[in-house]
């Protein structure tokens, strides 16, 4: 198995972490403004309005602590677990097509799962000291 120089694993996390950075404002605009979308699956939750407005609140800190290298980790580790909750409720309860959207949501919660998993191994010694 090759082994990724630090410039190689810095630059990947870097690249994970804008693109899940990106996902998770993108969809703050349908979560604070309440779009039909994002109202139907916290309803199917059963946790609206605040479910939706704290999950949103949640994914911009997130999106905040991925820009920076030294809280990348952190924001991996919240954010995965952030995408476990939407992978399990679109399993369980949701559906992998949501208002027919091709499974778009779906696919947006594994592909950012994998980011985070990813830049978690890359990050693993840059975790804040226990």
């Amino acid at each position: 198995m090759p082994v990724l120089t630090q410039t190689v694993k810095n630059r990947l996390s870097t690249i994970l972490s804008v693109f899940s950075a990106l996902v998770f404002l993108q969809t703050l605009f349908f979560k604070f403004t309440g779009q039909d979308e994002s109202v139907h699956i916290f309803s199917t939750l059963g946790i609206e309005p605040w479910g939706r407005i704290g999950t949103g609140s949640v994914e911009f800190f997130v999106a905040a602590l991925l820009i920076f290298p030294a809280s990348r980790f952190v924001g991996a580790l919240v954010g995965f677990g952030l995408m476990i909750g939407a992978v399990l409720s679109h399993l369980l309860f949701l559906g992998i097509v949501v208002d027919d959207d091709g499974g778009l949501l779906f696919a947006m919660a594994v592909s950012v799962l994998i980011s985070c998993i990813i830049i978690l191994n890359l990050e693993w010694d840059h975790r804040p000291p226990t």
